[in-house]
């Protein structure tokens, strides 16, 4: 295995990935700037998804292209925390109780499980802790807190002072006008709690009169010092970018489509004194075999720290960094698991110069590799086993991993912690999604022996033999000794193999059976094979 030539492996000048791309339209159209803000955001309305993911991790690429390119970012990530609770996700523990509090700010609704001191703290606190080890490193802004304290009265006056301007705006994209006596404003009742208000009027100040609909009671509060005022999100967006300069910031293509949501911010923007930031659209996420689009307000999704079970922290950023934003892509439970392994080793052999490619592939690999790093790429290239192989090991081993790397002569120390991490997620995925032809364990002597005809019989104390004298052998000689064997009993070769593969785990079929048999060493399958000699 080659040592990693930093000189040679150094990218291209020319921007050739996506995220270098981005970065080199950012600065080409925001300026020379003192840093770049780049933007994010989710609402906390539920387990925070792969989907979601797709946003978060896409700004990070960009905001890393940027500082590669010598440029000082600020990375923020909003948590829309003070949106309205509409809907109970169905994998939610105590759903009834979580609807009452439906129509009232997320941060207000409790945790049920009694951890945190809110619900939608609760599924923060699980994005939070999970980012950084795929190396999303973000500074968090919670918009409750700011609403809560008025830090965006004066954005709340201004949108209410280009009442009409807004209207007609927004009516552009609408086959609906809004009514006349529409307000750029949500009131959340200071007697419920809910956002089942009607405002009434604006005295042209810091005034607001509203009713609370569920208890007719009327009430007018100082936008300088309420916690009750919110912009609707159409407004809070294009707010929000001109407070915080934002220069970039991605959206999925239903924010982007015609009349959707950064279709209006992008004009809006300028009742607040801000541009729109640089942006492009980026597709929906799917789970291979799963349709529709995921939904946190749903329940039924798959979170980051379930994409974790299976993919290393590389080869999550990986799946999304080697993809176009634009490009719808299924992450994958089933088999295809197998191959994405195999692509990101492929990649990481390119980066490392152990395999050739031309030109413009290595160019592309180079990046695709270094923007899938936690942090920077390892001096030495990390050890390679190919996935298949490995379930191989653990599946003989019983799923110890320790025992695994014991058994590899040519592994390094520093290598050690990077194959720990890839040995867990196979192990995971044997545990819970390999289908259960890819899965065994070996015989023992409490299984009850498989009956096998004479010629059969034969064949197997002949390999037994073979077995004893198996250090002598490699993957190739072993596989022509087997073949070779099942000829001289004058039995079919797939009879033969079926044989072996049911005295040793008593299935009709397993993996390449001579590499099987080497993986597994002459002790144990010795062990077995005594049964039938």
């Amino acid at each position: 295995m080659s040592e990693h030539n930093k000189k040679t492996n150094q990218p291209p000048t020319q921007s050739v990935h996506w995220a270098d791309i981005t970065a080199d339209r950012i600065i080409r159209e925001k300026g020379d700037k003192e840093y770049y803000t780049c933007a994010s955001g989710v609402t906390p309305s539920g387990t925070v998804h792969i989907g979601n993911f797709r946003e978060i991790i896409s700004v990070e690429l960009v905001a890393r292209a940027l500082r590669d390119k010598g440029q000082k970012v600020r990375f923020i990530f909003s948590w829309d925390e003070y949106d309205v609770f509409r809907k109970v996700p169905s994998n939610m523990p105590e759903p009834e109780l979580l609807a009452t509090y439906l129509r009232k700010p997320i941060t207000l609704v409790p945790d049920t499980t009694g951890e945190f001191e809110s619900y939608a703290r609760r599924n923060e606190a699980a994005v939070e802790t999970v980012l950084p080890i795929v190396g999303v490193n973000p500074e968090f802004i919670y918009q409750a807190r700011h609403y809560r304290a008025s830090e965006y009265a004066e954005g709340i006056r201004t949108a209410l002072e280009h009442r009409q301007e807004l209207r007609e705006m927004l009516n552009q994209h609408r086959t609906s006008p809004l009514a006349e006596d529409w307000w750029p404003v949500s009131v959340f009742s200071n007697f419920t709690d809910k956002d089942t208000t009607t405002v009434l009027g604006w005295d042209g100040e810091w005034g607001l009169t509203y009713r609370c609909e569920e208890t007719g009671k009327e009430e007018t509060v100082d936008i300088r010092t309420t916690s009750a005022v919110k912009l609707p999100w159409r407004i809070d967006w294009p707010m929000r970018w001109a407070k915080e300069s934002v220069d970039f910031e991605p959206a999925g293509k239903d924010h982007h489509s015609e009349g959707g949501s950064f279709d209006t911010a992008k004009h809006t923007v300028a009742v607040f004194g801000g541009t729109p930031p640089v942006t492009f659209q980026y597709d929906f996420v799917r789970i291979k075999g799963k349709g529709g689009k995921i939904s946190s307000s749903s329940g039924d999704v798959v979170s980051i720290e379930d994409v974790l079970e299976i993919y290393t922290p590389e080869i999550v950023r990986y799946l999304f960094a080697a993809t176009r934003p634009n490009s719808e892509f299924a992450i994958s439970f089933d088999l295809d698991v197998l191959k994405i392994y195999e692509d990101y080793d492929r990649c990481e052999r390119i980066y490392y110069g152990v395999q050739q490619v031309n030109e413009k592939k290595r160019a592309k690999e180079l990046r695709n590799y270094e923007l899938s790093q936690v942090d920077k790429a390892p001096g030495q290239i990390p050890y390679q086993i190919p996935f298949r192989h490995l379930c191989n090991m653990l599946l003989v081993n019983n799923g110890d991993i320790d025992a695994v790397i014991a058994s590899l002569e040519d592994i390094t120390e520093a290598q050690i912690p990077g194959l720990a991490i890839k040995c867990r997620c196979a192990w995971n995925w044997i545990k819970l999604y390999a289908p259960e032809d890819f899965t065994y364990t070996l015989q023992t002597e409490n299984d009850p022996a498989q009956e096998l005809s004479a010629p059969l019989s034969a064949c197997v104390k002949n390999f037994s033999a073979v077995v004893e004298q198996l250090d002598a052998y490699d993957e190739k000689r072993l596989a022509e000794e087997i073949y070779a064997i099942a000829h001289a009993h004058d039995v079919l070769p797939a009879d033969f193999f079926t044989a072996v593969y049911q005295v040793l785990i008593g299935k009709e079929k397993g993996p390449r059976l001579a590499s099987f048999i080497l993986t597994c060493g002459k002790a144990r399958i010795h062990e077995i094979l005594k049964r039938y000699t």
